[in-house]
């Protein structure tokens, strides 16, 4: 028998579980993910000025990214289906890198936390402008998907240190 009541996503036999979240408190929670997108002088331009051919990178991008925070729960085994009440995606355009800097945040009322949500549309966020650009650089880089924040929820809050 497996006993060690730290590890939530674990039953009595070792197996794989969703943590059973029904007697915790509903709390506002908030979380905030960021990727960097590494690309050449070229692209940067082109995303700039919204002259890729298949279109407006970052439009498309943050279309994306709202979906990716929707659908976390299919796409992360334990991650359990919330009602999200908030995506919104960022983007600072950093010349001197070049690079595309994401930030997503997730907010919902609930049992559980949105940081897996945020995380997710971060990444996706970042996929599709790698997908957008494929086309005119191979090389492409993503880089630093992390948290930044989270609040709300029993654990308390937290601030990714600089």
């Amino acid at each position: 028998m497996y006993k060690d009541k730290t590890l939530t996503h674990f039953n009595e036999d070792g197996r794989a579980r969703m943590a059973d979240v029904s007697g915790k408190e509903a709390t506002l929670r908030t979380a905030a993910a960021t990727a960097k997108v590494l690309v050449n002088k070229n692209t940067f331009e082109l995303i700039k000025e919204g002259r890729l051919a298949k279109g407006d990178v970052l439009g498309t991008a943050q279309i994306a990214g709202v979906m990716a925070a929707k659908k976390t729960p299919d796409l992360i085994p334990m991650c359990h289906p919330i009602q999200i009440t908030a995506v919104d995606i960022d983007f600072e355009l950093h010349e001197k890198e070049p690079a595309v800097y994401i930030e997503a945040t997730v907010k919902c009322s609930g049992v559980t936390g949105v940081e897996m949500e945020a995380l997710t549309a971060a990444s996706v966020t970042a996929l599709t402008v790698y997908d957008m650009c494929k086309s005119v650089q191979k090389d492409i880089e993503i880089t630093d998907i992390r948290l930044l924040s989270k609040t709300g929820g029993k654990s308390g809050d937290y601030s990714r240190k600089t």
